[in-house]
């Protein structure tokens, strides 16, 4: 039986104005269908979203939500308006179970006092409540709460604060909680990855990939779709395209069906021209009614129209020399804030170099301190100790997150031209490889959008000809598709970046070595996001503060070993033998657990050096242990276990 349909939505289309947004839009979602919805800027995802919460009206076309089906919706930028606090406000998710446990709670009172019907009437009212408040969780809310809050980065203290205290991305995170909290069949979600670091966008994608519930999500973080979603829905050129599979599935299946649609689009083009002209030669000749037959299926045709493509970026850069083998040198630095005499440290860093063709990526979550370390790398901020270099011919191009550089009272000429004097038609014709065209070049700094000032800071970026480009936050206020284009010339820059992201799935895409700082410490890792989190995987150690691991591992490794034999089979001798090999094994275990500590020490010592071949070997060194040590543990419990029963049916 396929799954119950949540929503409908039935030729929607959406103008304001002269300007048409979407037109002819329609889809289903089933009942626990993940479902993604993207589009370049501007496409209308956000309306479209609003229009299926009610919160917009269609011009025309419907939605329906399926009978008794409950709604969340997740909006960006949430108000509220009252002083509750964060814990209160969250809890509001379960206001049926709360206004259940408040009548309750009256009930209470009332039956000490009443009598005969008036108390079976009170006690029924209070058991049905009761099942009620059971059933719906209410038991269970506090500790709910306190969890999905916990999951989005609040700390005890941060839950008792007032929603009113609370900076935009903080409210955003408490409209999220509530909106999970609820559990509704659907659940609408408008960018709800923005403002949550690594840390939080974990959880949140570990709290959905397991929802019980239908969603339709708006976001630009292709990583987190890839993992929470199984169905695509692309807004474009005012149409909806229909894809079966999450976003890098998709990105393939939106190739193959432009590059089929094309093909029909080029063969019905080229018949028509076959059949125009046949009609040309022959429509007043001998052949003439054959002509106007073929003039006659010509009209009634349905006729295909050119597949599109949207406008993209068109990004490219070549530095004007090249630079020497070391591009970056830097010595164990301390980074952060100085105030006369105090020192605010974000982040240390172990002695780093960064060789000529690198892609460092630098991770973290917010606050750690990430863009603090790319200003001290090119001179901003002093370091609180240490030195940053750049080697023979460097040449560095900064691109800052806030655009802070750009004139306000410059235009995207003025800009360009000012960082390479070129010919007026030439500027406009570079300008316009970023989107930039007709009167939009002479506008107003002050007038551009998040986007428009990301793409004119680029711009002006690559034009110089840098062969060291340090980034931080590229593909904020970028489009999926303007980010694809920047991963494409990025990759194959012949110079080295070094930059910071937030974007996994652009990491994986550029990254050749990530630096990640947490705690205050810089931690170094070869290959893309990817691979930085198997090898972390592969770094963590056991807990030490496990004695008792031998005897209760709850799910040991299957090992190939011979049988062990009946233990009521087992005599003496077998008993004594497997004594000794338990002996045995226990000595291995011991050797094992001493060769992890040891290379856990020397995985240490090389994480703080520059030899990224001696970690790598020591990585799968560490990873080959383990595997031995696992093996042994589970050939130790099954050997004990035979022993421990043979010893039980000997005394019984």
């Amino acid at each position: 039986m396929p799954p119950a349909t949540v929503l409908t939505a039935t030729d929607l289309s959406k103008s304001f104005g002269p300007d048409e947004i979407f037109r002819g839009v329609s889809f289903q979602i089933a009942d626990r269908e993940h479902v993604a919805l993207v589009g370049i800027n501007g496409a209308g995802k956000s309306t479209l979203l609003k229009i299926v919460a009610g919160a917009d009206l269609p011009n025309s076309g419907e939605v329906a939500i399926a009978r008794g089906a409950r709604m969340a919706v997740l909006q960006q930028d949430p108000r509220f308006d009252t002083d509750r606090s964060v814990r209160d406000e969250a809890r509001l998710a379960f206001e049926d179970a709360l206004t259940a446990q408040a009548r309750m709670r009256e009930l209470e009172l009332a039956m000490q006092s009443a009598e005969g019907d008036a108390l079976d009437a009170y006690f029924a009212e209070y058991e049905r409540l009761s099942l009620h408040f059971e059933v719906a969780g209410g038991y269970d809310i506090e500790h709910r709460t306190d969890d999905v809050l916990t999951g989005l980065g609040f700390t005890p203290e941060q839950m008792a604060q007032s929603v009113q205290t609370l900076s935009g991305g903080q409210r955003t995170r408490v409209a999220l909680a509530k909106a999970l909290l609820s559990e509704p069949d659907l659940l609408l979600l408008d960018e709800p990855t923005n403002h949550l670091d690594l840390g939080m966008l974990e959880w949140l994608e570990g709290f959905l990939a397991t929802w019980r519930g239908a969603f339709l999500v708006v976001s630009h973080d292709r990583y987190f779709l890839d993992k929470v979603t199984n169905r695509t829905l692309d807004l474009s050129f005012g149409r909806m395209e229909d894809y079966p599979a999450a976003y890098a599935r998709y990105l393939v299946l939106r190739e193959e069906r432009f590059e089929r649609r094309m093909q029909e689009y080029e063969e019905q083009q080229a018949f028509i021209a076959r059949t125009e002209e046949f009609i040309r030669r022959y429509k007043a000749g001998q052949r003439s009614r054959e002509a106007r037959g073929r003039q006659t299926r010509l009209e009634r045709m349905e006729r295909l129209e050119r597949p599109e493509l949207h406008t993209a970026l068109k990004l490219s850069t070549s530095p004007t020399m090249r630079s020497g083998r070391e591009a970056i040198t830097m010595t164990p630095l301390r980074v952060g804030y100085s105030a006369g005499s105090q020192d605010t440290v974000l982040v240390t860093t172990p002695e780093l170099r960064v060789e000529r063709g690198d892609r460092v990526a630098i991770i973290g979550d917010n606050g750690s301190g990430k863009s603090t370390l790319l200003k001290t790398m090119v001179g901003e901020l002093p370091a609180l100790k240490g030195r940053v270099g750049f080697g023979v011919n460097v040449k560095v191009g900064y691109y800052a997150q806030g655009h802070e550089s750009l004139p306000p009272e410059g235009t995207p000429m003025s800009v360009l031209l000012d960082a390479q004097p070129m010919g007026e038609e030439s500027a406009r014709s570079y300008l316009s490889r970023f989107l930039f065209s007709g009167d939009e070049v002479d506008r107003s700094i002050a007038l551009l959008s998040g986007g428009e000032r990301s793409r004119l800071a680029l711009a002006r970026l690559l034009v110089e000809g840098a062969n060291l480009l340090i980034l931080d936050e590229p593909t904020n206020h970028l489009d999926i598709q303007s980010r694809e284009t920047l991963e494409e010339m990025l990759s194959g820059y012949d110079g080295t970046v070094v930059f910071v992201s937030h974007d996994r799935f652009f990491v994986d895409r550029v990254a050749t070595r990530v630096w990640e700082v947490a705690d205050g410490r810089l931690q170094t890792y070869l290959g893309n996001y990817s691979d930085a989190q198997r090898q972390k995987a592969r770094l963590k150690l056991p807990d030490k503060a496990e004695p008792a691991r031998i005897v209760e591992s709850a799910a040991p490794k299957p090992v190939a070993q011979s049988p062990v034999r009946d233990p009521r089979r087992t005599g003496a001798a077998s008993t004594t033998r497997l004594q000794r090999k338990l002996e045995g094994i226990e000595r291995e275990i011991g050797k094992l657990e001493g060769k992890l500590n040891e290379l856990s020490d020397a995985i240490a010592i090389a994480g703080l050096g520059t030899d990224h071949d001696a970690l790598t070997s020591l990585s799968t060194d560490y990873a080959t242990a383990q595997e031995a040590l696992e093996t042994a543990y589970a050939e130790w419990e099954q050997i004990n276990a035979t022993l421990t029963e043979a010893n039980l049916v000997a005394t019984s």
